[in-house]
């Protein structure tokens, strides 16, 4: 029984953080950057938003009371990576302020977390589904899958956050440029995986 639970958090950890499929590691970073660490309880709940959404979809689709075209999945989660990234871009262009805040947009950006956390527990489903083989129950995989997956997002929010410490505090470079320079570079990536995915 444990050791069934401690495979299938592993493999949840090592899905979200694999870098051969980084688009849940991009779309948490779009979430992130906006935040600084002295923003944690912001950005625990809206992480704790996003992790609603996704479990959500994640237990629907596991017991197969959802199904969706797994292409069809893959191209909404390249989506909302642009979205999220140029909802942040949009906050902050609009802003005079020269230190941007994460308040500003603050329940649409929940809101966002939640919605875009439907589709993403759909593709943790494509992945898990074909993980289950013959397993009696899948309460215990995918409880354990879920808890994996949080661990992961858990390193990616605390990665991003002291990338952004770094900028502000040795590189001394503001933080608007850090919003925009990073939530740009993630919109790019999104807008180019949406578009290879769109012609797949």
């Amino acid at each position: 029984m444990h050791s069934t639970a401690l495979v299938y958090l592993r493999l949840g950890l090592h899905h979200i953080a694999d870098l051969r499929g980084y688009d849940h590691i991009l779309f948490i970073a779009a979430l992130t950057i906006p935040y600084r660490s002295a923003d944690w309880r912001r950005l625990l709940w809206l992480v704790t938003a996003f992790t609603a959404g996704h479990s959500t979809t994640l237990a629907l689709a596991t017991f197969d009371l959802v199904r969706l075209n797994a292409r069809l999945v893959e191209t909404a989660i390249a989506a909302t990576i642009l979205a999220a990234s140029l909802f942040t871009l949009g906050s902050v262009l609009r802003s005079p302020d020269p230190e941007p805040r994460p308040e500003t947009g603050e329940r649409a950006r929940y809101a966002m977390a939640v919605g875009f956390g439907l589709i993403h527990g759909l593709g943790f489903s494509t992945f898990l589904r074909s993980l289950l083989g013959d397993e009696d129950s899948l309460v215990l995989p995918l409880f354990s899958f879920n808890v994996g997956l949080e661990l992961g997002q858990l390193t990616i929010v605390v990665g991003v956050l002291a990338l952004g410490w770094i900028v502000d505090r040795v590189l001394r470079q503001s933080r608007r440029s850090w919003v925009l320079i990073s939530s740009g570079t993630v919109a790019g990536l999104g807008a180019g995986m949406l578009v290879q995915r769109l012609r797949g």
